[in-house]
């Protein structure tokens, strides 16, 4: 943004401080008007014909917009791919283990990509490693959806799960249900 003297323009469209559109006048009349009221004469659309320039304090315009800024970060949520890697003859414990590693990380809100690689003649039966990642899924559809259904591609299945957006929706389910049960004990 250019403020005060960099504004290189002859004329400028001036909108004040409150929002007041003031017309088309000369930039150093502009300046002084801002100079008048210890103000910063400011180009919010610089391309336009002629330039707008808004008189306002630059200084606090910054450190609000930093603000902002700092603000829609905090409230971000950076969701990031954890992979699960099995094979369509995985044994039950060692299953047990990815289960429970792709459980947490949906916890964690992170999707999980589940990778079932083909070794061999392996690949010739996909349909395990479809039985595979259908039982993953089934086991975990109250934490995940399927974001990408399990591909074959080359020696590898891939499946993509995400997690569900349950958070806001629990809270409410729980207040409903303890005022009955409060009314059931008074009953008695």
């Amino acid at each position: 943004m250019l403020v005060n003297d960099a504004i290189g323009a002859k004329e400028v469209r001036l909108v004040s401080e409150t929002g007041e559109q003031l017309g088309i006048v000369p930039l150093a009349k502009a300046l002084d008007l801002a100079g008048e009221k210890n103000l910063d004469l400011v180009s919010v659309a610089p391309k336009a014909r002629p330039p707008v320039c808004k008189i306002m304090d630059y200084g606090r315009y910054k450190y609000e917009m930093s603000k902002k800024e700092k603000e829609s970060r905090r409230k971000q949520h950076i969701v990031t791919l954890k992979e699960v890697q099995l094979r369509p003859q995985t044994e039950e414990h060692d299953y047990q283990v990815k289960f429970r590693n792709a459980k947490r990380f949906l916890e964690d809100k992170s999707k999980v990509k589940v990778n079932v690689r083909f070794r061999g003649r392996q690949v010739t039966h996909p349909e395990q490693g479809y039985a595979v990642c259908n039982r993953l899924a089934k086991e975990l559809e109250e934490l995940a959806v399927v974001e990408k259904p399990a591909k074959l591609e080359g020696r590898n299945m891939i499946m993509i799960l995400a997690p569900r957006q349950t958070a806001s929706a629990a809270p409410t389910a729980e207040p409903t249900d303890a005022p009955a049960a409060e009314t059931t004990q008074n009953n008695t």
